[in-house]
């Protein structure tokens, strides 16, 4: 059936199967390294919002934007104009062009030295980044402060989502990968509380906001320290006995590790069997269903309109006819629905599938987006020029909170989780750096040209949207497989038997007894 896919059996679904003598026990250790990775998330999530907020705050835009303040004063201003200044796109965007360039390299050193220590110099990166952000004087430092806050979120998306897959026990790894996007949210959230507190802060109020972000940098870097690698990262790197105990420590010391410790083994040897690189590799006829994923779940996922809408809310609200400080609010009120929409995407994706929260959430975006293009187009016209009646702009939050419903049950969650369990060992690194280096690269085209587009389009920008939601929404439909409950190391099989992806990969043919390296610890 176009579209289908199938699901294996994990610890005895009826015969064996992949996954067969796996561990699903939930233990402390993986609990807590899956919450310490996820909160990667939080410095992701915290700098998406905070610089909302901070473009339309007083204090911020006199300290280095005056020429905003004076159109926020012009009684004639087109209502889609205001922000629509190249220095601030390219504050906010800045961060979104380091972060593509990162993921590029992030792949590469992942690979070796692994996941965790990644996320130990992004954490890193991203200490400094929100000090010289705090400390600015003048909008080079700024800038500067983004690009450092840019490498440390290309480090951390790259390594968070793929460790949370590899730790996970394969029957919970929807939920425990969610946890990445539910803690990005927590970021978003407090970001915006921060906001509303600092916008009542006379000349100085901008520098509180910026400087929380070193909190939770901190915790980051002090948690990451004391987590186990994953068991697959260290396989890869030949480091055989220290991912046994990784495994025992992560499924429990009564688990019987040896036949997922096999599995691990053996897609490290598949690795070796190639000399170039994994991203020579994955272009590769073999790996052509993980390459277009790869680039096509980050597109979408951009072309949602989310990412913009998340950055510029507080600017949505104020071109409606908010106060600055109610704009704040409306924010903070689509954040609370954000998390819980999440948690129901969490408990509900191991249980309906990836594919169905799919469905429901194209469903819900495009109603939105074509909501938002009539209220908009109806009210404030081509010209921007009249307010909207406050019926409308209430109207106005209320489609943006289901709007922000529907991404957090569908690509919100998905987009993190399905990136880091459809590649192979000998890609993944290479395909989650491919897919978040796009991802990011389309954030900062969208965040330079949306308020340009804002301005230029008026409410035809909501429609452009819209045409992609029914586009992707079509594509998942007829090429993603389901993969709930798969073990990661398993997955060869899912792709070998879709319908289409069937005529590039084959089912993985068993290979010898992997003998273990002369050197316990040392290189393979």
């Amino acid at each position: 059936m176009h579209g289908g896919g199938v699901v294996l059996p994990v610890n005895g679904g009826g015969g064996p199967g992949p996954g067969d003598g796996y561990s699903s026990e939930i233990t402390f250790t993986v609990v807590m390294s899956c919450l310490m990775a996820a909160s990667g998330g939080l410095i992701f999530g915290y700098d998406i919002s905070i610089t909302g907020g901070l473009t339309q705050m007083q204090s911020f835009l006199e300290a280095f934007f005056p020429d905003i303040i004076e159109k926020m004063n012009n009684a004639t201003q087109d209502e889609y104009c205001i922000f629509n200044s190249q220095l601030l796109t390219t504050f906010v965007s800045s961060l979104y062009l380091a972060g593509m360039l990162a993921c590029l390299v992030a792949g590469h050193i992942t690979k070796r030295i692994g996941r965790r220590n990644s996320m130990l110099i992004g954490a890193s990166l991203f200490f400094v980044g929100a000090v010289l952000n705090c400390a600015a004087v003048n909008i080079a430092m700024l800038v500067v402060g983004r690009v450092l806050l840019g490498f440390a979120v290309g480090f951390t998306n790259q390594s968070a989502p793929v460790y949370l897959a590899e730790i996970a026990p394969a029957r919970w790894r929807g939920a425990f990968t969610s946890i990445f996007h539910f803690f990005l949210n927590i970021g978003i959230f407090v970001a915006d509380l921060v906001n509303y507190r600092a916008n009542t802060i006379p000349v100085w109020g901008w520098r509180l906001s910026l400087g929380v972000g070193i909190i939770p940098a901190t915790v980051i870097l002090l948690g990451a320290a004391f987590i186990p690698d994953s068991p697959n990262s260290l396989v890869l790197r030949g480091k055989v006995e220290a991912a046994r105990a990784s495994l025992r420590r992560i499924r429990g010391r009564s688990a019987d590790v040896d036949v997922e410790l096999k599995d691990i083994m053996q897609a490290a040897e598949e690795d070796r069997r190639y000399e170039e690189g994994a991203f020579r590799r994955i272009v590769r006829r073999e790996y052509r269903p993980h390459l277009v994923m790869a680039i096509a779940i980050p597109v979408f996922f951009e072309l949602t309109g989310m990412i913009v809408v998340t950055l510029f809310t507080p600017l949505l609200f104020y071109t409606v006819g908010f106060t600055s400080q109610k704009a704040i609010l409306g924010s903070i009120i689509t954040d609370v629905v954000s998390l819980v929409s999440i948690a129901i995407a969490a408990m509900a994706v191991d249980r309906v599938g990836r594919r169905s929260l799919f469905m429901v959430g194209g469903g819900i975006l495009l109603a939105c987006l074509v909501a938002m293009t009539w209220i908009f187009g109806a009210e404030l016209g081509t010209n921007g020029g009249k307010a909207m009646p406050r019926p409308y702009a209430v109207a106005v939050v209320a489609v943006v909170c289901l709007f922000t419903a529907g991404f957090g049950v569908s690509w919100g969650p998905l987009k993190w989780i399905i990136p880091s369990e459809i590649y192979p060992l000998e890609v993944r690194s290479a395909g989650q750096g491919m897919s978040e280096a796009i991802s990011l690269a389309l954030t900062f085209v969208q965040t330079q040209s949306f308020l340009n587009m804002l301005c230029s389009f008026k409410y035809g920008t909501f429609a452009y949207n819209a045409g992609w939601v029914v586009l992707m929404t079509a594509f998942i439909f007829f090429f993603l497989p389901e993969t709930k409950g798969v073990p990661i190391e398993s997955l060869r099989e899912v792709w070998a038997r879709h319908w289409y992806w069937k005529r590039f990969v084959k089912p993985l043919t068993p290979a010898p007894e992997p003998s273990a390296p002369k050197v316990a610890d040392g290189p393979a």
